[in-house]
């Protein structure tokens, strides 16, 4: 019988570790050569922020600002590629420097006119050496932003996955989530994305919505699953401080919370029966797509480039950024900011969080928890010197195991009610220095 008490299953969405909110000013400014002096260079990850999108959705507290004065995505590109010979100088030419996955994320990247977007791609290829036709590259966008010009630029240049954020089907609950579309203009996006053949469609879709009902969830999946795509990502709704729809938060709300997993299960369970393996507590691949590469959190374990103000880059040493904030006035200012660095500013990293004492270990562990297949404990001791899981964090991994949430054995895997309190377990392995950064965070 469970004597542990499970906390509320929606804490929060651990997509990396440790939270930007956990970053501080580096008074250091580490030199970007130094830090990447001693790091494995042969499979890197690149990620390019363009911080733009049309709209703003009420739930987003992504780094993004709503349109871009004249000019302004021009200078931003014009300070990405500053950055980006900044960055691949620091690299070093001693060992070949590869990269073996790029995305383009945001905000929304299908923001910038196909010439922006072909320029975006000759930075990532011609200033930073990714052969983005010879890797995995996956492209955010929106329905009102995947254009014929765009996607054929996209197409051309190599991208394999084409993410477009739809949220829901229902023109009702997309304006109830604060995201203003249509669904005749949405079905009409999905067929010009399937008419420039990436290989990879995903459709991200949100539960949760106000008067979302199971009957009208499942409506939605159908919508999608229409359209036959390779991967779904189901979001649960989460309201946070400073966005559209943080104005209305009330706090904690168990009704909701079973609302939400009601609607999780529902959708799961909808999925899986329609051919879809479930590879996270948000992603579902169809069985037969092609395979994409890296997994959720292999950026965590290779080294991860970003570039863009938005943009994270991780060595084994330190976690790096530019300043965080989710209000539009602070967001405005971060990328006025951005736009002035010259390439000796980009040279150095800004803001931070230092990977000492057992932050790697739970950051491995954390990340491969929540992925569906698991942890194997053998690469945790490969990687760790013969550490084990159950010697470094055995409290917390013998409360997932009574609370049903973990099994136990050569792997350590989520159980289905693990992978559905996802967003409950991956907080708690924050260790104590993280949690109380996060805590001391001052929202802007």
């Amino acid at each position: 019988m469970t004597t542990a008490t499970a906390p509320a299953p929606y804490q929060s969405y651990v997509y990396a570790y440790p939270h930007k909110t956990a970053y501080r000013q580096r008074p250091d400014r580490p030199l970007l050569s130094e830090l990447w002096a001693d790091e494995p260079k042969d499979a890197l990850s690149l990620y390019l922020h363009i911080p733009f999108c049309e709209v703003r959705c009420g739930f987003c507290n992504l780094f993004t600002r709503i349109g871009a004065p004249d000019g302004l995505t021009g200078a931003y590109l014009d300070a990405l590629e500053r950055q980006a010979g900044a960055v691949r100088e620091a690299l070093g030419e001693r060992e070949p420097v590869r990269f073996a996955t790029a995305a383009f994320g945001g905000g929304t990247p299908t923001f910038l006119t196909a010439a922006e977007l072909t320029r975006l791609c000759d930075i990532a290829e011609h200033r930073m050496g990714a052969d983005l036709r010879a890797v995995p590259l996956s492209v955010e966008a929106s329905p009102a932003t995947a254009t014929a010009d765009r996607l054929a630029v996209l197409a051309e240049r190599g991208a394999t996955r084409l993410s477009l954020g739809v949220q829901s089907f229902d023109d009702t609950e997309a304006r109830a989530a604060v995201r203003p579309q249509r669904r005749a203009d949405v079905e009409a996006a999905l067929g010009r994305v399937r008419d420039a053949r990436i290989p990879v469609l995903n459709i991200d879709l949100i539960y949760g919505i106000d008067g979302q009902t199971e009957h009208s969830w499942l409506r939605s999946l159908d919508a999608a699953l229409a359209w036959r795509p390779e991967e779904l990502y189901l979001y649960p709704l989460y309201i946070r401080p400073l966005t559209g729809l943080g104005r209305r938060a009330v706090g904690a709300d168990p009704e909701w919370d079973e609302q939400r997993l009601r609607l999780y299960r529902a959708g799961r369970d909808h999925l899986l029966a329609h051919g879809y393996e479930q590879r996270s507590m948000r992603m579902f691949r169809r069985a037969d797509a092609p395979a994409e590469g890296a997994d959720d959190y292999a950026c965590q374990t290779d080294g991860m480039i970003g570039l863009g103000c938005g943009a994270r880059s991780y060595t084994a040493g330190l976690h790096y950024s530019f300043d965080y904030a989710v209000g539009m006035h602070e967001i405005r200012h971060i990328i006025d900011d951005y736009v002035t660095r010259s390439a000796a500013d980009f040279a150095h990293a800004a803001y931070g969080y230092p990977m000492t004492g057992d932050e790697p270990r739970r950051r491995h562990l954390l990340q491969s928890l929540l992925q569906a297949d698991g942890l194997p404990v053998a690469d945790y001791r490969a990687r760790f010197g013969g550490r084990t899981p159950d010697g470094d964090f055995p409290a917390e991994l013998a409360r997932f195991v009574e609370l049903g949430w973990l099994e136990s054995g050569p792997v350590l895997r989520l159980t289905p009610e693990g992978l559905a309190h996802s967003d409950a377990l991956g907080p708690e392995l924050f260790s104590p220095a993280v949690r109380a950064a996060m805590a001391a965070y001052e929202r802007k």
